[in-house]
């Protein structure tokens, strides 16, 4: 029997490191199919497990996300102020655990020092140029930020106008963002 439910799409993720600064930013767009959904979803939070602030944005399926990000937090909780070895620890539990191997959804996590992109791959990538992008119109944001990075931009300037930018050309993306800015 196959399924013939149409997918869901519609996600554009990024996260800018500039100085002391991490801005991620994210669209609001989730479509079904070729039908806009909803245009107003918040794919962006901040997590204050124990007091440790941490901004994480997410591309994929919002429940598994949801759960993920709740594992996160109880691996923050486990590692105070440690969020590359949070970070390591879901995604080996997101490779090797049979509930957690079917979540679809990807990350990107930082503390406002470091940047993460977690997949369940079991991958924990740090980005180069300090720029990390997911969803549909990712690679169009990513690319965009990447020519701005050594402008005079600041790094929320640098996401607003890459997200714009891949609003413009990935029909899964909406200029209705959700924007944290954290430094440390």
């Amino acid at each position: 029997m196959s399924n013939s439910f149409p997918d869901w799409h519609g996600t554009t993720i990024i996260g800018v490191r500039k100085g002391n600064e991490v801005v991620v930013a994210g669209d609001g767009q989730v479509s079904l199919g070729q039908t806009v959904i909803k245009g107003s979803a918040r794919k962006v939070r901040r997590l204050s497990p124990g007091g440790y602030e941490v901004v994480a944005g997410f591309a994929g399926s919002t429940a598994d996300a949801f759960a993920l990000l709740e594992r996160l937090e109880a691996k923050l909780e486990a590692t105070p102020g440690q969020l590359q070895r949070a970070s390591v620890e879901l995604a080996k539990d997101w490779r090797t655990d049979k509930y957690l191997q079917k979540l679809e959804a990807m990350l990107i996590v930082t503390d406002g020092a470091e940047v993460y992109v977690i997949t369940g791959a079991g991958d924990v990538l740090e980005p180069e140029y300090g720029i990390a992008a997911i969803g549909s119109g990712g690679n169009y944001a990513l690319a965009a930020a990447r020519a701005m990075i050594d402008s005079d931009k600041s790094a929320e300037d640098i996401a607003r106008r890459a997200m714009e930018i891949a609003a413009e050309i990935c029909v899964y993306t909406n200029g209705n963002l959700t924007v944290e800015r954290i430094t440390k």
